[in-house]
């Protein structure tokens, strides 16, 4: 079993930016792809952002693709969301989540089906 811990949340106004972490332990954390996910009240989690075990594929959601990038630093059992030019559409609680496996299909990595283990999320709210 893996403990996922999210931090870095907050408020902040429309433009701005947050970096999210979330801390992985229990378990070998460079053995599995990571992934971050969001649910806004009301509304189904959505995929964010993926990671591979090494850090060489990515995949981003088209709502935030060129705003928001994954980085993993596996000596330090962390990933990383940075999120910048923030929406308030990007208002959510955001999830961090271990992979199924090292490395996702685009199909896996993009739906909640493909992650087995969830942090308890950590909220970001953007005031417009």
């Amino acid at each position: 079993q893996v403990q996922l811990v999210e931090s870095g949340g907050g408020l902040v106004q429309a433009g701005g930016s947050l970096s999210l972490s979330c801390a992985a332990s229990g378990r070998t954390f460079s053995n599995y792809a990571m992934g971050w996910f969001r649910q806004a009240p009301g509304k189904e989690r959505e995929f964010v952002a993926y990671i591979s075990w090494s850090g060489a594929g990515t995949y981003i959601s088209e709502s935030v693709k060129g705003r928001f990038t994954i980085s993993r630093d596996n000596a330090k059992n962390t990933v990383y969301l940075q999120m910048n030019s923030l929406k308030p559409e990007d208002t959510a609680v955001y999830y961090c989540a271990t992979g199924r496996g090292g490395s996702l299909s685009m199909v896996l990595a993009t739906t909640a089906s493909g992650y087995d283990n969830w942090g308890q999320g950590t909220q970001v709210t953007v005031s417009s």
